[in-house]
């Protein structure tokens, strides 16, 4: 369910959209009004925002006593542990009267909570059980919260009975109340995300607080991932955890208490301003420059299978090869290191091995949503439908039998043809060299000369010949790596029964949430691997 919202700004009301599975991220130095408006977004939405303050309590007390479940959630979400509490008391109870610096000391109620949803999960299940049915028990809370900490601190195990919350380490074992710092924030933050009402708007301030920077991006996609029904708001200091992060971004430069926040939104296509592209190729992380101009579903696919590095879009082929080369001859201007990766562009080996020497790999198809169409892929996706064993075989034969039928068309052929000879005239044409031409007609006939070579008819013959080939033998490589057509994923959607729009909606929040981990796998499986240097 979609939650919007408003905030004013000096030029007018500024009106945001938070979808399910999504985050919106503002970034912004002290003093910008980031607690405060993380407070106005939550008096705004009542009972459909839930707001993790930066200044909160974290001492963890398992021998806290039980409450009832309900009675707990009661007093998570608006401090005041009674039947039929709603968010108007919140601002008094659960935020003593200061929603912008109270501490917030819901640690207890959160213990509560989960000790009492995992009794009545328990018991659930064994009066299931009793009646002879054997279907799988629910996961309760606590479990699913060790899973995730298991993920993201894999050397500390939590061990949870039903009355008390250890850690084994290595060689030892410790009480929950002597956590350190960063780990009581983990199970704090896991808990809270857990624990949080259905189609809510999570806000949370300050998220990388006390969270080591190793550990913080992996424990955010855990978080993001548990709860797709939830959107998030991450209000931050720490620009390069922001830049990290997948979603919408804005950076907060300035609040004042009548006109409200000056808020500058950071489009996708356009990449982050100077200022705080600086700020991040600052950063340690290494530099990865692809094709396009920054879409959802471009950039839902790099960074998913990606992680490590900061995703920079540059348009064309040219412009990627040029920020390579650029930035590795100025290495020593910058501790960023960085590689590339372009489209195939039916690019020839020697070409690829040229590229390489670059640091830029290639990839298998001639545009990135073309892997939706590869076998593996599509068999993935129409795994997720529930399709097996022969039905599953059968579903990929007639996605391939209609992209090789599309590909068959004269005019959707004739349209990739010239757009590979386009191509390649513009590309021969950047590498005239006429610097030696010492007059015009020197000029004229060197530019003859060096122009008279390229033959456009066997252009169009190397590239008609090629796509009827991998037609024939039913090679979707092969032809995926020459067929450039925007009408492809209008095919391969087919294989989640849906259309053109809602596919490509449901491959970004699974790319960037992992909900369907065999997809991701089947796409990461496909794309070159990629060397910092």
């Amino acid at each position: 369910m979609t939650i919007n919202f408003t905030i004013p700004t000096p030029s007018g009301p500024f009106q945001f959209r938070a979808e399910p599975g999504t985050s919106l991220l503002f970034v912004g130095a002290n003093g910008g009004g980031k607690t405060r408006l993380a407070v106005k977004i939550e008096t705004d939405l009542a009972e459909r925002a839930h707001r993790i303050s930066a200044h909160r309590a974290l001492i963890l007390n398992p021998d806290v006593p039980k409450i009832s479940e309900r009675i707990a959630l009661y007093g998570l979400t608006t401090g005041h542990p009674h039947e039929g509490t709603s968010a108007a008391v919140r601002p008094g109870s659960r935020w003593r009267g200061n929603p912008a610096v109270a501490l917030l000391n819901d640690f207890d109620f959160l213990i509560q909570a989960l000790f009492a949803e995992q009794t009545n999960t328990a018991l659930a299940t064994h009066k299931t059980v009793r009646t002879g049915n054997t279907q799988p028990p629910a996961l309760t809370k606590f479990e699913q919260l060790v899973d995730i900490w298991n993920r993201v601190l894999p050397h500390r195990q939590l061990d949870i009975t039903g009355d008390n919350i250890e850690i084994l380490s290595a060689n030892s074992k410790y009480a929950a109340t002597d956590m350190s710092d960063g780990e009581r924030a983990v199970f704090y933050l896991i808990g809270q995300t857990l624990m949080a009402s259905q189609n809510v708007l999570l806000i949370f301030d300050e998220p990388e607080l006390h969270i080591h920077r190793a550990i913080l991006s992996r424990l955010w996609d855990e978080l993001e991932a548990v709860r797709p029904d939830c959107a998030m708001v991450l209000i931050s200091h720490d620009l390069e955890f922001v830049a990290s992060r997948e979603g919408q971004k804005f950076a907060l430069s300035d609040y004042d208490p009548i006109r409200g926040w000056t808020i500058q939104s950071i489009p996708e296509e356009s990449g982050f301003s100077e200022e705080i592209t600086t700020l991040i190729l600052g950063s340690r992380r290494p530099v990865l420059f692809v094709e396009g101009r920054g879409g959802s579903l471009d950039q839902a696919i790099y960074r998913a299978c990606y992680p490590e590095w900061t995703i920079i879009p540059r348009g064309s082929c040219e412009e990627v090869i040029h920020s390579v080369v650029t930035m590795r001859a100025n290495s020593a201007l910058t501790r960023i290191t960085c590689a590339g990766i372009v489209d195939s562009d039916a690019y020839e080996p020697a070409e690829i091995q040229y590229l390489a020497g670059k640091g830029i790999v290639v990839l298998p198809v001639s545009e990135i949503e073309n892997l939706f169409l590869l076998p593996n892929v599509i068999r993935a996706i129409a795994m997720t439908e529930g399709y097996n064993g022969n039905n599953l075989e059968g579903k990929v034969k007639e996605i391939l039998d209609e992209l090789f039928q599309h590909a068959s068309e004269e005019n959707a052929r004739r349209a990739v043809v010239m757009r590979y000879c386009r191509r390649q005239i513009d590309r021969t044409l950047k590498k005239v060299d006429l610097s030696a031409a010492t007059d015009t007609v020197a000029l004229a006939a060197e530019y003859s000369t060096k122009t008279s070579a390229l033959d456009v008819q066997a252009l169009a013959q190397l590239a008609t010949s090629r796509i009827q080939k991998a037609i024939a033998g039913r090679d979707a490589a092969e032809l995926l790596r020459w067929f450039d057509d925007k009408a492809l994923m209008g095919i391969a959607c087919k294989a989640k029964g849906t259309n053109k729009a809602a596919f490509e909606q449901w491959i970004v929040r699974t790319m960037r949430n992992n909900t369907t981990p065999s997809v991701k796998q089947a796409v990461r499986s496909l794309l070159p691997p990629v060397q910092a240097t």
